[in-house]
């Protein structure tokens, strides 16, 4: 089962939670970065894979709102 599917299948009350979840996440890995970064001793690989992470949580975040905020045609 895909992502997409995944999504179609659950209740928005669950995603709504899934998303706040996700965009906490986001933001540890935000902070994770942030520091490694400020320390001056960050292993450019590891700052990479956490970035590389980041990037994930907010396709999934993205996903996810899609799903239960509807486009409005104005």
């Amino acid at each position: 089962m895909d992502a997409t599917s995944d999504l179609s299948m659950k209740s928005d009350e669950v995603l709504r939670l899934e998303l706040e979840v996700l965009r906490r996440q986001h933001r540890d890995l935000d902070e994770a970065i942030r520091a490694l970064e400020d320390r001056g001793t960050a292993d450019q690989l590891t700052v990479r894979r956490l970035k590389k992470q980041k990037l994930q949580l907010k396709d999934m975040i993205t996903r996810i709102e899609d799903r239960i905020i509807p486009d409005i045609i104005a």
